[in-house]
């Protein structure tokens, strides 16, 4: 691994069971998964989702907070705009991928 500690675990099993909890509900969705692949190119930003993803600006934004709550993405702040990060956890859409 990358010696890097997941935030998606934590010395208490209560609160790692919470986090996975958050963290499964994040990626059973297959519009969240469309969401992670598009962003396994690289950081993009909320014009650039939706024109990838053809959602609405609303059903993007909420995926993206459940997304961003189950530690599949982050919010990284540019000069001129919020763009949004696949994390470590987000990667396992590389692995959901054979799956479907």
């Amino acid at each position: 691994m990358s010696g890097k500690k997941s935030k998606a675990t934590s010395d208490s099993i209560e609160l790692t069971r919470v986090y996975h909890e958050r963290y499964l509900r994040a990626v059973n969705s297959p519009l969240r998964r469309k969401i992670l692949r598009v962003l396994k190119d690289g950081p993009a930003s909320i014009e650039e989702l939706l024109s990838k993803t053809g959602f609405e600006n609303e059903v993007l934004r909420w995926h993206l907070n459940m997304l961003e709550h189950g530690f599949c993405v982050e919010k990284k702040a540019d000069a001129k705009k919020l763009l949004y990060e696949i994390t470590q956890e987000g990667r396992v859409v590389d692995y959901m991928e054979q799956l479907e």
